[in-house]
Order: structure tokens, then sequence, then C-alpha cells
């Protein structure tokens, strides 16, 4: 398929970064830090998100969504990137909203899938139990009891956990960690008895969580999926979340870069624009061509996802491990042509840089997503 997009795309893309410029520019999230918000976002403006369809980007017209596609829902990923939009679209539209449309019971699809849609549920993937993204080394214990299962252990880093309604918990009814077989998903409420969470505000000044489950009961009704073959629906869900924070990033990037060239234009040095000093340009021309490269990578995971769904992996790790290494790349060059007001908190790049630092390492890092390729290759 052309790395080209549709008119209806084209418009999504200039409908949102009007919206998003007009309605959750950086210092939306200057000032939700500022502020210590509890939620980490602006519900209001995430209500409006979904009465123009982005909340139901993915989810289909029978249950409320516009069904877009990934490449709508990477659009919009890109325009917040560029804003640092917060907002739980991430772990609510792309990941909740893809693990029950590919797997969920109709039950289950028919009572969440409307109300993501809208905009009245939050919804959160627990994952990661350690400091770095492994999902295959999952050890949390689901154990038989009765006629359901009992949850014992922790999840690290749940990105909008502190205010998820609900959560998609991946955990181990079989074999060991390690072992793709033995991985079920479950749903969890937010309430439930027996379950702790410990709100953590990362780098970013984006909300997370720490979850501590001791003994929570689930039933069979609230499996995603088959018991133990959960591993093929979780690798599918993440590969949307790293699509989506490729997109992100990249949207990320594009304003850094751009800030940067707007104050190569402007400042002077020894009576001289900076930008016209050739070991500046050519600094600037290489990270152009690195994120034109990005651009391509990030909207052909997207179109992958959306045509051959199953078979994504390669291209979304491509697109997660480029982006996060250009991404780093077009921060730390910001910070640098700035000088030193690009140190300081005043300035707009120090949050670009925290937020493609955080989103460069969820659900895996250049070097993890670098081995995966390898393993994928036969090395």
């Amino acid at each position: 398929m052309p790395l080209v997009l549709t008119q209806e795309q084209e418009m999504l893309r200039s409908s949102a970064t009007g919206f998003l410029e007009e309605n959750a520019p950086v210092k939306a999230l200057r000032k939700l830090r500022d502020d210590k918000d509890e939620t980490g976002f602006s519900r209001a403006l995430w209500k409006e998100m979904a009465q123009m369809g982005w909340a139901g980007i993915v989810i289909g017209e029978d249950h409320g969504g516009v069904d877009f596609g990934f490449v709508g829902a990477g659009l919009l990923a890109e325009e917040m990137g560029r804003t640092l939009t917060a907002s739980p679209f991430l772990s609510t539209s792309l990941l909740a909203a893809t693990a029950l449309r590919k797997a969920g019971t109709r039950e289950s699809q028919d009572a969440l899938l409307p109300q993501i849609a809208a905009g009245d549920l939050v919804m959160a993937l627990a994952v990661d139990e350690g400091a770095k993204h492994q999902p295959l080394n999952t050890s949390m214990a689901a154990n038989k009891s009765g006629n359901g299962f009992k949850l014992s252990g922790e999840k690290q880093f749940v990105a909008d956990g502190g205010v998820a309604d609900k959560f998609i918990v991946a955990a181990r009814t079989a074999s060991v960690a390690g072992d793709r077989q033995g991985i079920t998903l479950f749903l969890v409420d937010g309430e439930a008895k027996n379950l702790t969470r410990e709100r953590t505000i990362m780098v970013d000044s984006r909300g997370a969580a720490r979850l501590k489950f001791d003994g929570v009961e689930v039933t069979g009704e609230d499996i995603i999926g088959e018991v133990d073959g959960g591993h093929d629906i979780l690798e599918g869900v993440l590969n949307v979340g790293r699509a989506g924070l490729a997109a992100e990033m990249s949207g990320a990037a594009q304003k850094t870069f751009e800030m940067t060239v707007d104050y190569l234009k402007e400042r002077q040095q020894f009576g001289k624009v900076i930008g016209s000093f050739q070991a500046l340009q050519h600094r600037a021309a290489h990270l152009y061509s690195e994120l034109e490269l990005v651009k391509s990578a990030v909207l052909k995971s997207s179109q992958e996802l959306d045509d051959n769904f199953g078979i994504a992996g390669p291209v979304c790790a491509l697109a997660k491990a480029k982006s996060g290494e250009v991404a780093k790349l077009a921060a730390l060059e910001a910070v640098q042509m700035h000088g030193g007001i690009g140190m300081t908190d005043e300035y707009d790049v120090g949050f670009y840089l925290k937020r493609i630092r955080v989103g460069q390492e969820m659900f895996g890092d250049f070097a993890y997503h670098a081995d995966q390729l390898a393993h994928m290759r036969g090395y």
C-alpha cells in the first residue's frame, strides 16, 4: 500500500491539529503538573474528544464508534504528540478497545465498548512487572478457585492505572515465566476487593500506578480470549500500543524540530544568525532526514495493523525502535541548540524530552525491539 493518506484521513489530521492547538497546548500539561492534578488529564476535554469520535476511533459503529482504523488512530496520536496532550487515548481507546474488540466476549463488548466510545470509561493494561518491558516474563499467579481464579502479584508502570475504572491484567495460569503458553488475560474491576493501587507520577508528569493483587477473585466471564492462550492476543494489543507510541513520539519529535529550526533562524551570535553556521545546518539536515524515515515507518505500522493485524509485529517493532531513537535525538538536539534556555523549565523543550524518554521505554525500548527482530530473523 502506498505511504500516502486518503482525503478523509487528511481531513481528520487537519481537524485534530486545530482542535489540539486550541484546547490542549503544552501549557495545559504544565498546569496539570503544577496543580498536581489527581486525575492526570482533563475529563471535560476527554469528553469533548469522545464527542468528536476520537475515543471510539477503532471501535465499530455497532458499539458507538467511528471505526476509522489504526491509521486514523495513528494520526490522532501523532497530533497529540505535537502538543503533548494528556489523555487516556493510548490506554483506553487503543489498548483496551483493541483487546475487547479482537478477543472479548460478546457480553463484555456490548457492555464496555459503548462506554469507551462515549468517553465514560477509563481502562488500563497491566502487563509489566519489572523495571523493563518483558511480557513473556509474566509471573503473576492466577490460581484456580472454584469456577474462577485468584490473582496474586504486582504490576508496575500501569499507564492511567491510578484512575482506571477497569483493568486488563496479564497473569500466568500455567507454565513458568518465560514461556509463551500459560498467559491469560483477565478483566478486573478497579474497585475489586484485595486490589490496591499506588499512583505514580512519571517524569513526564503523566499518571501511572503500581498495582498489588492479593487474591483478587475473577470469574470465567472475566477472561479475554482463552485460558493459557492469551500471549498472542496480548502481543497484538501491545503492537497497537507500540504503533501508537511511535506515532506520538514522531509528532513530538517533529514539533521539537520545528521549534529548533525557528530558534536557529532567530538567535544571533557574533553578529550572525546561528542558523547560518554550517555545523548546525548539517545537524538539522541529518535530523530532518531521520524524521522523514520515522514518518514512513509509523504510517506503515498503522497500515499493517489495519490490513494484516496478526503479522504486523515486525513493522510495529521497527516503528517503535526507530521513532524512539530519533525522537530522543530530536529532543537532545533541541536542548543543545537552544543552549542555556533549553535547560530551563520555563521553556517547553524539556517537556518534550521527558515525554519522549517515557514513550521510548514503554512497551520496549530500541534494544528490546532490535532483539525481537533478530529472533524473528533467526539469529
